[in-house]
């Protein structure tokens, strides 16, 4: 999952090389900390939130499929 998640990530940004994601798991949930470069957190959210809300729901569609954990993506500025 963290991969998929660098892999679109890094498509939309400008400075693909900050991209960074911490995975902080529990009993039943893994949370995807999401570190960008200074400025490019509106890119990754995108007009409206559309951006991260495709996102976020390509996260789930893919947990739910793998049978795993349920997945939260987290934007930390």
């Amino acid at each position: 999952m963290k991969e998929m998640l660098e892999t679109i990530i890094k498509a939309i940004v400008d400075k693909p090389d900050l991209v960074k994601i911490d995975v902080a798991e529990t009993e039943n949930t893994n949370i995807y900390e999401l570190h960008v470069a200074d400025g490019e957190v509106g890119m990754v959210i995108g007009k409206h939130g559309k951006n991260i809300s495709a996102i976020r729901t390509i996260l789930s569609a893919a947990t739910a499929k793998a049978g795993g954990k349920r997945s939260l993506l987290e934007i930390i500025e």
